[in-house]
Order: structure tokens, then C-alpha cells, then sequence
């Protein structure tokens, strides 16, 4: 495995581990979800990780992992619906 050194905003040297993460293949039979968001959400509320290093293990950008985050979330209120529930009158 493969470590990788980056420095937080207070200059803290954190060392990531560039290895394997489980993610357990139940969180996938949520099919309200994509497979991104189900991801970034079960890395941020069960991990704990932070938006950077999620984006960094995903090869995303922050804003990206943010907005993917926020998105399900929402989904998850029900505030938006699935993207197969549209309107059959325009």
C-alpha cells in the first residue's frame, strides 16, 4: 500500500493510507441513491471522513463530494424525488 502525505490547513502533517476501504455491499440496495452518493454518504456519516479526503480517494473534487453529499441527503428527506418520477403532463 501506498501512503500519501498531505498537510491540513494548520500545517499537521496527516498521512493517508492509499489502501482498500469496505464499504459493505447492503448500502448499495438503497436504490433511491446512486452509486456516488451512496458512497460519499456512507464515507462521511459512518467513516467519518472529511469532503477532501473523500474527493481524494475518489478522484473528485470537493465541490463535487459536497454537492453529491447534499444531494442525497436531500433525497433521503424527500425533498427530491427519483429522477423516474416526472411528470406525465407538461
Amino acid at each position: 500500500m501506498k501512503e500519501s502525505k498531505e498537510y491540513s490547513k494548520d500545517g499537521e502533517q496527516i498521512i493517508m493510507d492509499r489502501g482498500y476501504i469496505d464499504i459493505p455491499s447492503f448500502v448499495f440496495k438503497d436504490r433511491t441513491l446512486s452509486v456516488l452518493e451512496v458512497m460519499v454518504e456512507y464515507l462521511r456519516d459512518n467513516k467519518k471522513m472529511r469532503f477532501h479526503d473523500i474527493a481524494v480517494i475518489l478522484s473528485r473534487d470537493d465541490r463535487t463530494v459536497w454537492t453529491v453529499y447534499r444531494r442525497a441527503k436531500l433525497k433521503r428527506k424527500g425533498l427530491i424525488k427519483k429522477s423516474n418520477d416526472y411528470r406525465e403532463e407538461l
